[in-house]
């Protein structure tokens, strides 16, 4: 039998054993590439320090440069995430991890970047104050552009509540029918911005179980609001596997070795074709 779905039955078996502990216990478990994580964004984050980050979090003792996060929203994952899912932009979200990790200095090149030039627009009219400061030369560069993107990510993908079926009905089969496992699977790219020469790339993944109760399982008031728990959020799966992502990204990094191309980068190569 898969090892997932030995676990889950011992879940349930033990839950059973207590109405009280299913209400507190099947809440779900987010697995972030570790089976012991509970946990992905969460805290805040001020330059360099940050308050009740993830402590799973990698973490960086000097900024490696500037960065932008740049979101394609013309992909189809980015068109499921919005209509799909109902999710909005992961571009805050991955801001909060990268400026809690200090790997990075982040530099906004969105909706804070257009305020920053309406800003500036006005200045340009005279009506802004002398002392305001906002003159030329003052953005900073974005020295690398951190790409996100979702691979995969499943509402229903796995086969466990099906294998339980094989069991029989009563309380088992009613839960069979409401048993899934939400996943999904990340890509985070960094370019240099300079260049364009990619310099990284990391996958992440992250796994939810959800218990779906109303199965016919729970009538009549039985276990209290076990119904609560009956929808766990695909944002936190998101999330849980973007900080897999960043933290397989980050370790990358302080490994960095620059690649070398005989001849020079965009010097032809060393890949010959045939000549005429």
């Amino acid at each position: 039998m898969d090892k997932t779905i030995k676990q889950s039955l011992l879940v349930i078996a033990l839950a059973f054993g207590s109405t009280t502990c299913f209400a507190l216990d099947l809440g779900g478990v987010l697995d972030i590439g570790n089976d012991s994580a509970k946990t992905a964004a969460t805290g805040s984050a001020g330059g360099g320090n940050a308050q009740n980050a993830n402590s799973q979090l990698e973490h960086c003792d000097n900024p490696l440069g500037t960065l932008a996060i740049v979101e394609d929203d013309r992909s189809d994952w980015y068109y499921r995430l919005r209509h799909e899912y109902q999710l909005g932009s992961t571009v805050p979200v991955l801001k909060l991890l990268v400026q809690q990790s200090n790997c990075f200095v982040v530099v906004d090149r969105g909706r804070g970047l257009n305020m920053g030039l309406n800003e500036r627009a006005l200045n340009e009219t005279g009506e802004l104050r002398k002392s305001s400061k906002m003159h030329k030369g003052q953005i900073v560069a974005a020295d690398y552009a951190m790409i996100p993107s979702i691979t995969f990510s499943s509402k229903d993908s796995g086969g466990v509540g099906a294998a339980i079926s094989h069991f029989g009905g009563g309380w088992l089969g009613a839960l069979a029918g409401g048993l899934k496992f939400k996943e999904a699977s990340t890509l985070l790219t960094l370019t240099d911005n300079r260049s364009s020469v990619q310099l990284a790339a990391a996958e992440g993944s992250a796994k939810n179980t959800d218990f779906n109760l109303f199965g016919g399982l729970f009538t009549g008031g039985t276990a209290g609001g076990a119904g609560g728990y009956t929808k766990t959020p695909e944002g936190k799966v998101i999330v849980g596997a973007f900080t897999d992502s960043y933290n397989n990204m980050v370790r990358a990094v302080k490994n960095y070795k620059t690649q070398k191309v005989k001849g020079g980068l965009g010097a032809g190569g060393n890949l010959k074709v045939q000549e005429e």
